[in-house]
């Protein structure tokens, strides 16, 4: 194969220490990166030829250009590695594309009264924490049936606010009344004892200990004692009947289970705590360039770095090539021990087993479901003129009510997919009413900075408009000087008025739109992102007006300035919870009186009435 010239003069010169390698194309742009004990020994094989697998070919291929990081051993170079991929995100190496954190429960048992609280970030900060959770949904439906079950408090508040009598809540039976009566904390704690026994999947020995509270109670004749642990234990049956059983211990893991195949990848996550399944996750790697224990390896350390919950144990399927490390890193993480192997018998190596089943029809499903999306980029490239199928499409749309809370908004797809980690919303500001063609450049300057680092860039920036606002587009791009690395098109709906039918597709320097003919799925994708883009920022817009609407009607209370505004929406989070607070939770916002609170409740109900 054909070596460019300043590939082989960087070759000659590259170090045999160890380090780290980063991958270029002809813009720079990083499409790998890898470590190894020898830089120049392990850079010159990707220029051999009789390369097997065709994703490293399609990779060198690509390549223009590399450079080098020295490192004192090979360790310092694991990590480096690990730091720079998660940093640049490159399209050829093991990149989690969901960069949310899941959810979990957090139960701080310092104060008097804990409740309970659906969060993203995991603290070292004392608390106890149960999770993850694959989605808000499931925690939140996890915290309404312990808040059915168990009478915690739902004040979102450190200590519960005193008030003169209880709130609804206490009323309904739901909850013990701290902010009102005289509740003994360790009759509440021996309650989050309980709370906390459930949340570690030892729903069935809480069972047994209700019935036999009932059974005592109903020979004392304390009948409405006895049917609340009735409540109490149907309600934990019905939990308990909904999970499944997959161990006989109680030990809280996760099992990583790798199905590597030449076509593609995927990695499957099962969450077990206390004996039970209680969660499960999909990650599929198309185009990673790696060996299934590298592979392995680098999953481990971007799913677990950060605020991510990590167990006592990770089972997995493949060995890593550096488990001490992976150790260390998931110790660190957690604050303590953590045992990362893989099992050979027994029900841990079942459970493996049946976590690389579901990655190999993860891998099935999006295989086929990738075939369509292959077949679908390459009609856009053929029928835009695109250099190659285009991986990375990005979508900008404007919102607003006659040139009022201007916004635009960004949608990204990865590979036909949304992309939702990377959406992206603008508060415009500085641009005269009603000016679209203002608010996309601002938008797409902002998106293209080169004050800062903004790549990864789109292999085809679609803009919501006709002629005019691919005009704004090209001319923004052509400021840049990037006009010619960043293919754009522009999406207008039909002209009822002409009897249109169909979206128009507009290319820069060409009058009439794209006929597509029977390439009708790549239209339909278009529209797909385009309508995501307009559904994205309508959301937005709408939340800015009705920020400003309950903001304008907070401006005609006497007494309410700026700074009391500002402490109202820091202290409530959002003006629905403001609009639902009582006038004793708007009186406890600091620098508020309770004369003023009662004004801003009977100006808000009267605003939303």
């Amino acid at each position: 194969m054909h070596v460019p010239e300043n590939i082989q003069q960087r070759l000659s010169r590259t170090s045999q220490g160890p380090g780290v390698y980063l991958m270029k194309d002809e813009h720079g742009r990083i499409l790998y990166v890898g470590k190894a004990a020898n830089l120049k020994k392990r850079v010159s094989s990707y220029f051999k030829p009789g390369h097997k697998d065709p994703k490293t070919r399609i990779l060198v291929g690509k390549i223009a250009d590399f450079s080098t990081i020295l490192t004192t051993t090979e360790h310092e170079a694991l990590v480096l590695e690990s730091n720079l991929i998660k940093k640049h995100r490159p399209r050829y190496n093991v990149v989690l594309k969901d960069g949310k954190r899941y959810p979990s429960l957090r139960v701080d048992l310092r104060q008097d009264y804990p409740a309970l609280e659906v969060v993203r970030k995991v603290k070292k900060d004392g608390a106890r924490y149960f999770g993850p959770f694959t989605s808000v949904g499931a925690a939140r439906e996890t915290l309404k049936i312990i808040q059915k079950t168990f009478k915690v408090r739902r004040c979102g508040h450190a200590q519960p606010p005193k008030r003169e009598r209880p709130c609804i809540q206490f009323q309904m039976g739901h909850c013990m009344g701290p902010c009102a009566l005289p509740v003994d904390t360790g009759a509440y704690h021996e309650m989050i004892a309980e709370v906390i026994q459930f949340l570690q999947g030892r729903a069935p020995a809480l069972i047994r200990k209700y019935q036999e509270k009932m059974n005592l109670a109903a020979q004392r004749e304390e009948y409405e004692k006895a049917a609340e642990y009735r409540d109490k234990m149907f309600a934990m049956k019905r939990t308990v009947e909904k999970q499944v059983a997959v161990t006989t211990d109680f030990g809280e893991r996760d099992v990583v289970a790798l199905e590597a195949r030449p076509e593609g990848s995927a990695v499957t996550v099962f969450h077990v705590r206390g004996g039970l399944l209680v969660g499960s996750e999909n990650h599929p790697f198309l185009e990673a360039v790696s060996s299934e224990r590298s592979m392995l390896q680098d999953f481990l350390l971007q799913y677990f770095a950060g605020d991510a919950f990590v167990p006592q144990e990770v089972l997995l399927s493949e060995p890593v090539p550096d488990p001490r490390f992976v150790e260390h890193a998931l110790g660190e993480a957690r604050g303590g021990r953590v045992h990362v192997h893989v099992p050979k018998r027994g029900e841990k190596a079942r459970l493996v087993d049946m976590a690389r089943q579901n990655a190999a029809d993860c891998l099935d499903r999006r295989l086929s479901g990738d075939e369509f999306s292959r077949e679908v980029r390459n009609k856009l490239a053929r029928r835009l003129r695109l250099p190659g199928p285009p991986s990375r499409v990005e979508c900008f749309d404007v919102s607003h009510t006659r040139g009022a809370h201007t916004v635009a908004g960004r949608v990204v797809f990865m590979d036909g997919e949304p992309e939702k980690g990377d959406w992206r919303r603008y508060n415009i500001r500085g641009v005269e009413p009603g000016d679209d063609y203002g608010t996309m450049r601002q938008a797409l300057l902002r998106r293209f900075s080169p004050e800062k680092d903004t790549r990864p860039w789109p292999d085809l920036l679609l803009v919501d408009g006709g002629k005019g606002q691919l005009s704004m587009a090209v001319s923004v791009l052509e400021e840049l000087g990037i006009a010619d690395q960043v293919p754009v098109a522009g999406i207008a709906k039909p002209d009822k008025s002409r009897k249109e039918t169909e979206d128009k597709v507009f290319l820069p320097g060409q009058a009439n739109p794209v006929a597509f003919g029977r390439d009708q799925a790549a239209l339909l994708f278009l529209c797909r992102v385009r309508d995501e883009a307009h559904r994205f920022a309508v959301a937005l817009h709408r939340k800015q007006r009705g920020k400003a609407a309950s903001a304008s009607v907070l401006d005609a209370v006497p007494g309410v300035g700026e700074k009391r505004k500002k402490a109202l929406l820091r202290h409530f989070r959002s003006v629905k919870n403001l609009r639902e607070a009582s006038v004793e939770d708007i009186a406890e916002v600091k620098g508020l009186t309770r004369p003023v609170a009662e004004k801003i409740h009977q100006a808000l109900n009267s605003a939303s009435g």
